[in-house]
């Protein structure tokens, strides 16, 4: 699970880093880095729902 977080984490800050620069420098690569890591953070926030309703029923 905390692995899990970590990974989320780091697709966080990513998508932060890179949506940032794409508003405020009109940096496109960084839109392009930016929407991959939202589709990213979607997969593991999906995988952390179902981890953690496993975690609830033990």
């Amino acid at each position: 699970m905390q692995n899990l977080l970590d990974q989320i984490n780091e697709q966080i800050d990513a998508f932060k880093e890179n949506a940032e620069a794409q508003a405020t420098k009109n940096n496109k690569a960084a839109g392009v880095r930016a929407r991959k890591a939202a589709l990213e953070l979607s997969k593991l926030l999906k995988e952390f729902r179902k981890v953690s309703v496993e975690a609830a029923k033990n």
